[in-house]
């Protein structure tokens, strides 16, 4: 499984909000400018957060984005579905695959689909912040 740069900076994008957000609503321009991510790319990630339900936007001069949840409430394994539709290591776990039932290596790429999962569900936005802030 390879993460793309759209589900590395979503995560980064996430990470930020819960740092620099704390509940108000915080510029996407400020958080280009910090993570030194092109706006229209961001545009592109909070479209998809938002429809996700994870992010929370309003327009204007005071206009931003925030979490709606507390960060510890939102897993890295969340916020990489939502940017990447899914963290499969193949295609034949999430469609009908023709040898399927005759697969030797299906129950291999499956127990790897469940380790990742399992990590990437362990890890809230918290937890990155603490790592973040102990180093």
């Amino acid at each position: 499984m390879k993460v793309s740069t759209k589900g590395r900076y979503a995560l980064r994008l996430m990470a930020d909000l819960a740092e620099h957000g704390k509940g108000s609503f915080v510029p996407l321009r400020e958080i280009s400018t910090r993570q030194d991510i092109s706006m229209k790319y961001l545009e592109q990630i909070v479209n998809q957060l938002s429809r996700a339900g994870l992010l929370q936007s309003i327009r204007g001069a005071q206009g931003g984005y925030r979490l709606v949840r507390p960060p510890a409430e939102y897993t890295a394994g969340e916020i990489l579905r939502a940017a990447e539709g899914g963290l499969e290591p193949i295609a034949c776990l999430t469609s009908d695959c023709p040898r399927g039932s005759d697969c030797l290596t299906q129950k291999f790429w499956a127990g790897l689909s469940n380790a990742i999962d399992a990590y990437v569900d362990s890890v809230t936005l918290e937890a990155l912040l603490q790592g973040h802030h102990s180093k």
